[in-house]
């Protein structure tokens, strides 16, 4: 059986998507002097790192960009780490950036790092919501809401040769 890829969100759609959600973030957080924004990779850091260069369009606050590294296969037993100093994220505002939210696992299991540090508050972008919440975490921004199959599979593609969103 071949596998066809349906095409969900093309490139201009996904950039609004993006556009839209950082609106939203400058929105909810304008008295914030500090966001953090921390990407998953792959294609969760691509977003973040897109979603920082709207942000810094629409304030003037101090915006960094940070990526988390985690074994999205194996969450549980990887060492999560962060590309930046624990003591500069003190009393910011951490958005968590991933390309799809199935489960919730890997939101859950990112956040590791974060736990001993004296943040304002943690929120959550999901490109893709598939709503197969295992864990209790929900995306407090989204792209794109889809209702799927646990056997379908989403994919966020993010580069020179693709980008869009896809559903397999």
């Amino acid at each position: 059986m071949e596998v066809t890829e349906n095409l969900i969100l093309n490139k201009k759609q996904l950039h609004q998507k993006i556009r839209r959600i950082a609106h939203q973030i400058a929105e909810r957080n304008f008295k914030e002097k500090k966001l953090v924004i921390a990407g998953i990779p792959t294609t969760g850091f691509e977003i973040a790192k897109i979603l920082v260069r709207e942000l810094k369009k629409i304030r003037s606050n101090e915006i960094v960009l940070a990526k988390i590294d985690i074994d999205k296969a194996n969450p549980a037993k990887s060492e999560v780490r962060v590309d930046m100093d624990p003591i500069a994220l003190k009393n910011a505002c951490l958005i968590i950036v991933d390309d799809v939210l199935n489960t919730g696992r890997t939101f859950v299991y990112s956040m590791k790092p974060f736990l001993d540090i004296d943040l304002k508050k943690i929120e959550t972008v999901a490109m893709v919501n598939r709503a197969h919440r295992f864990f209790p975490v929900t995306a407090d921004y989204t792209g794109y809401e889809m209702a799927t199959t646990l056997k379908d599979h989403v994919k966020v593609v993010i580069s020179k040769e693709d980008t869009g969103v896809y559903l397999l």
